[in-house]
């Protein structure tokens, strides 16, 4: 359970998991309230929680991506041949968790803030990607397999109307997740950490 799993081990043991089932070792009521802890306690600037998810199980999750296929193989049917068994493995899944930023928690922020709003899409993705990483590693280490897709903005349209999208939330992602299949797959190997860290003064 991935409140028993020391949490080093636990990003350690993150990864793109692709080959998915419709089946899930935990509730649905546990993933949701493992969603529910990234949007209370991952950081946001100025405390300002402008993540939104949208958590689609069953029929809405394979009506996602028979949409995405549907809308692909439209827009570019020359990649539908690379990108079709792709998304047909996407709705093979379990569930997707779809990712928003709300530009109206934005706009709600105090005056004095104002004159840092340049600062604002940075620190939002910021905020957006730990968001991301929390869901993504706690479900994992629960047993679940994710993987996260940007179909956007294609699929956006479909998005907003399907499921009533506020006109002020920017679809980010969509986590794709089931129960793995098959052996998980050993680790990448970790390239060029020798320059990634410098330290002085120590």
């Amino acid at each position: 359970m991935a409140s028993t799993i020391p949490f080093l081990t636990a990003v350690a043991g993150r990864r793109s998991l692709y080959a998915l089932s419709k089946e899930s070792p935990i509730s649905n009521d546990r993933i949701l309230e493992i969603v529910n802890h990234a949007l209370k306690h991952a950081p946001s600037p100025f405390n300002v929680r402008s993540t939104r998810c949208i958590v689609l199980f069953g029929e809405e999750h394979t009506k996602l991506w028979e949409a995405a296929y549907k809308i692909t193989e439209e827009a570019t049917p020359a990649a539908i041949g690379i990108l079709g068994p792709k998304i047909k493995a996407f709705e093979g899944a379990y569930g997707t968790c779809m990712f928003f930023d709300d530009q109206d928690a934005y706009d709600d922020l105090t005056p004095r803030f104002k004159a840092l709003s340049k600062t604002y899409n940075e620190w939002e993705e910021h905020s957006s990607g730990m968001h991301q990483f929390i869901v993504w590693t706690a479900l994992e280490a629960e047993g679940l397999g994710c993987n996260l897709q940007h179909y956007q903005p294609s699929i956006t349209p479909y998005v907003s109307k399907t499921y009533d999208v506020p006109a002020s939330w920017t679809l980010k992602c969509q986590m794709v997740f089931g129960k793995p299949v098959g052996q998980t797959p050993e680790a990448k190997p970790k390239t060029h950490l020798e320059k990634a860290l410098r330290v002085y003064g120590a």
